[in-house]
């Protein structure tokens, strides 16, 4: 399980950076909402993610049905969060910290015990 979740979050620090930069582009080049933010920024890093943890961490062929749980599952996860932060108004930095830190923990349990099972 260690050495599993070591390549869930090696894929998680490249899709990160993916996030984060998407995140921050669309938020202060659009001035989009932090909930808007975040879920053009998911959407970007998701397929990355995806593809990457089915090849790479779990060694599974990805189906466009495992995609479909995945992305929506993490898609209404993103939006949550994003729709609290911008409820607490919330600095943008505390939201993608909380969002790469919630996504890490509850992803890598979702894709363990329901899309790669």
């Amino acid at each position: 399980m260690i050495k599993l979740f070591s390549r869930y979050l090696s894929v998680g620090v490249l899709n990160t950076a993916v996030h984060w930069a998407v995140f921050f582009s669309v938020y202060y080049m659009f001035g989009l909402s932090q909930s808007i933010s975040n879920l053009c920024a998911f959407c970007v890093a998701v397929t990355f993610s995806f593809v990457m943890n089915a090849k790479f961490t779990f060694k599974q062929k990805a189906t466009s049905r495992k995609y479909a749980a995945y992305v929506a599952f993490m898609g209404v996860l993103s939006v949550l969060v994003g729709s609290v932060s911008d409820a607490l108004h919330a600095a943008p930095i505390i939201t993608i910290l909380f969002f790469s830190a919630v996504s890490l923990g509850v992803g890598f349990l979702y894709s363990r015990y329901v899309v790669f099972r």
